[in-house]
């Protein structure tokens, strides 16, 4: 019996080192912190020039909005990060985004990513870790 619990324990631990590794490699598919922060500011400049869009960041403190992005794109890729800012129920509340916008912030995230060079599968990765999002930003 404590020959089989022994096997069962270390079968799980396999399995939790695996998918640590599984989620490193992810976050190192992104470039690491250089990489998410070089798609970070892409994606901050895609937006500044998107005319339909930029208008929900008047106001906005971009170190702030710069700062929360890598968290939280790291902390989706399985990176070491913690994501430390609000809700994105709180952060989007009143701004009524369309789903014809919250797309086109997607297809901006896209091209930021590709000036980035990231792979796309890390790509394809990072918009189905964020997706789930998704309802809480569309007309809130």
């Amino acid at each position: 019996m404590i020959k089989k619990l022994t096997c069962i324990a270390a079968l799980f631990t396999g399995l939790a080192c695996f998918n640590v590794a599984q989620a490193d490699d992810y976050y190192q598919e992104l470039g690491g912190k250089e990489g998410v922060e070089k798609i970070v500011d892409n994606f901050i400049n895609e937006i500044s020039f998107d005319q339909n869009i930029v208008k929900f960041f008047e106001g906005t403190d971009i170190t702030r909005l710069r700062e929360k992005l890598i968290e939280q794109f790291c902390h989706e890729s399985g990176g070491p990060c913690e994501y430390t800012g609000d809700s994105m129920k709180d952060v989007h509340a009143g701004m009524k985004i369309t789903k014809a916008e919250f797309n086109r912030v997607v297809e901006l995230l896209q091209a930021a990513m590709d000036d980035a060079g990231t792979p796309q599968t890390a790509q394809n990765r990072l918009i189905r870790s964020l997706a789930p999002m998704r309802p809480d930003i569309i007309h809130q």
